[in-house]
């Protein structure tokens, strides 16, 4: 797990990743050497760089990137979430359609021009075979999330939007507890939370499915029902489905 200056949530999904049974660690920017024996990348949320110039843009330029993009054009699955998916968006890893680190579509300012925090749901909203890195995820699956970001609306060219809806690159969409897609709270062009490259060995998401991964994190019934009952509140539920298809794909990668 990839750490910038700036980063946030590491622990968070650092935990969600050895819950559902894989190996992690935290891997400073500063230590490219370290990263060639890891199966797989993860790229957490935060603010790296202080998102100067775009938020993601300085990262993505960062040395420690090439073996990143080195790893992921050999196949190998890296996954960013919320500023993760905004340096995969830079670094041109997603949706990958044109040059890497020139950038076809980008994860912009949001509609309000605020930071915005709030609970969300996404749907997967592509064929299951589309996203090998998600291995027996659910066709449409429903995943509860955080929107917890200030640039996470995307933006492209009318012509690229075509192309990523077309081609099967938009991964996830916004929706409501029982799939019916929505409104981007964002603005988010096609209601996109996530893009996936051609290969399906790239995503970016951008609302924090580990900030829904336990009981204790939830808004509704499920936490108020085990209220004082400290291992039901603390068993892994909600978001952690996303990183039980992440575990499957990375050992069965790792066995093959």
């Amino acid at each position: 797990m990839l750490v910038f200056p700036g980063t946030n949530s590491e622990d968070e999904t650092l935990r969600a990743v050895r819950a559902v049974g894989l190996e992690g660690e935290l891997v400073h920017w500063s230590q490219p050497e370290k990263l060639a024996r890891f199966d797989a990348y993860i790229l957490p949320g935060g603010f790296a760089y202080e998102d100067r110039i775009r938020a993601g843009a300085v990262a993505a330029h960062d040395a420690v990137m090439d073996s990143v993009i080195e790893a992921a054009q050999a196949g190998k699955y890296v996954l960013g979430i919320c500023n993760g998916a905004q340096i995969l968006a830079e670094a041109g890893l997603v949706p990958g359609t044109g040059p890497l680190r020139r950038p076809t579509a980008a994860f912009a300012p949001n509609a309000s021009g605020r930071f915005q925090s709030v609970h969300v749901h996404v749907k997967l909203a592509v064929d299951p075979s589309r996203v090998p890195i998600l291995a027996g995820i659910e066709p449409g699956a429903v995943i509860p999330a955080w929107a917890s970001h200030g640039d996470g609306r995307l933006a492209a060219p009318d012509d690229e939007l075509a192309r990523i809806e077309r081609d099967g690159h938009l991964a996830f969409v916004y929706c409501d507890r029982d799939g019916t897609t929505v409104a981007a709270p964002n603005g988010s062009a096609l209601s996109c939370a996530g893009l996936v490259n051609a290969e399906g060995n790239v995503l970016a998401i951008m609302p924090h499915p580990e900030r829904d991964a336990w009981t204790f994190q939830h808004l509704d019934a499920t936490r108020d029902a085990v209220r004082g009952n400290t291992e039901e509140m603390l068993a892994p539920s909600g978001g952690i489905v996303f990183f039980e298809a992440f575990a499957r794909a990375v050992l069965a990668e790792a066995i093959a």
